[in-house]
């Protein structure tokens, strides 16, 4: 199942889907944790691509598996990094949906009642949702700056450590 795609190799085009998705989620994790004005809007577009992309993740993993097979190459960091990626993307999708959820809940009693200013709980999952976002995001590029080198560096190019 995790194999190929009419004979193309699944694990490059998952992963595109992955290092797409995913940080379109950090960036939008982190526009409506700062823009409290564009959750309600952007929200559940948001929380949308969120779920796309964390459910693509198991599925890129599970084909870079088979992968590593077929190719019959070592790629054992890149494997142990992308293991832990969705450690990193869930607890960011679960951040994400308690934001819109919760400035959803406060909307209503908010245009009621006058006010505006975000509860301490908001407040406290934005600012969780922030440091999930960065976390992720950094998790992301150092799943696929290993998997780029793995297949780019000694082959055709001479990459330069990074430093």
């Amino acid at each position: 199942m995790f194999d190929t795609i009419t004979g193309i190799p699944l694990h490059p085009l998952v992963v595109h889907g992955v290092v797409v998705l995913l940080p379109l989620t950090v960036l939008g994790t982190l526009a409506i944790a700062l823009r409290p004005a564009w959750r309600r809007t952007y929200g559940p577009l948001v929380v949308g691509i969120g779920v796309v992309a964390t459910a693509l993740v198991p599925v890129a993993t599970q084909s870079g598996k088979k992968f590593e097979k077929t190719l019959q190459l070592d790629v054992g960091k890149h494997q142990q990094l992308g293991d832990q990626l969705i450690w990193f993307a869930l607890p960011l999708l679960a951040l994400l949906i308690a934001l819109v959820v919760l400035d959803r809940r406060e909307a209503a009693p908010a245009s009621e009642s006058g006010s505006s200013t975000p509860s301490t709980a908001i407040k406290v999952v934005a600012a969780l949702a922030i440091v999930a976002s960065l976390a992720t995001a950094y998790q992301v590029f150092r799943v696929g700056d290993s998997g780029a080198r793995k297949v780019w560096c000694g082959g055709v190019y001479d990459c330069k450590p990074v430093q």
